[in-house]
């Protein structure tokens, strides 16, 4: 396990790799972006890959033993003791379409001693986390063990327990079966809660509900990337994140919530 002064560079280099490739999203927000791949619910940037190579440059320079795992490939040892996890856009389609609801996520997560159920793929605990919004310059954070941060001050989940007072984030994912599925599941909580939100960036969505401005988020299958980091915000605010696996290819379902609504949401789903 790292010890806190390690964490903490991990923490400074995490930050500035995002800040680095959030300024090239500020940048070309309005540009004609190229597009590398295109489906019905999902877009691929050139800008993808070149935010990702930004954010490796930085990390790789500060930690040369550790791996890459992202959205836009793979670096490094598969047996390294510690992986960056990487989504260096996330809310890609709200970006290509111009909207300014996207962010940088980057996890630090290092190999447990034996594998837990915990774990993501079985092996690794999250214990940096880093999610940035270029266009509202909010940088959250989080270091294993220790409180959540907003730009430096410590943020809380919010204490609403009753689903009707409660906002809550779905995701939709990009599969025809995955819509299908979530579909009913909006049907039942409308009536349920204060209001539905279909925000399009799960790593926001999550420190959002880590700062009390939603109260769960729920989502039937993301990529390791969307959530390794906000997860980890969450939890360090005091969240509670339940996630399992569904099949190979680092996917997960996941109910994330304030820890007074998201079993009741659960049970209901």
């Amino acid at each position: 396990m790292m010890k806190n002064p390690e964490l903490k560079r991990a923490l400074a280099s995490a930050t500035k790799a995002a800040r680095t490739a959030g300024a090239l999203m500020r940048k070309n927000l309005h540009l004609v972006k190229k597009i590398n791949e295109e489906h019905q619910h999902d877009i691929k940037l050139e800008l993808d890959v070149r935010c990702q190579k930004v954010i490796e440059k930085q990390l790789l320079r500060d930690f040369p033993a550790s791996a890459i795992l992202g959205e836009e490939g793979v670096s490094g040892s598969a047996t390294a003791s510690a992986r960056w996890v990487v989504d260096p856009i996330d809310g890609t389609v709200n970006y290509a379409h111009g909207l300014p609801h996207a962010c940088v996520s980057i996890a630090l997560q290092v190999r447990a001693d034996q594998p837990a159920r915990d774990c993501f793929d079985g092996v690794f605990r999250s214990v940096v986390g880093v999610v940035y919004d270029p266009f509202t310059d909010e940088m959250f954070t989080a270091i294993a063990g220790q409180p959540a941060r907003l730009n430096g001050r410590i943020i809380k989940v919010s204490q609403r327990a009753k689903l009707e007072q409660s906002v809550v984030s779905l995701g939709f994912s990009k599969s025809k079966r995955v819509l299908e599925q979530m579909l009913p599941a909006f049907a039942r909580l409308t009536n349920r809660v204060r209001k539905i939100r279909i925000m399009g960036a799960a790593a926001l969505s999550l420190v959002y509900v880590a700062a009390g401005r939603m109260d769960a988020y729920v989502e039937s299958s993301l990529r390791l990337w969307d959530i390794a980091a906000g997860g980890l915000i969450l939890e360090c605010a005091g969240g509670e994140f339940l996630r399992e696996p569904i099949k190979a290819d680092h996917y997960y379902r996941m109910v994330a919530s304030n820890g007074l609504v998201g079993r009741k949401m659960a049970r209901l789903l």
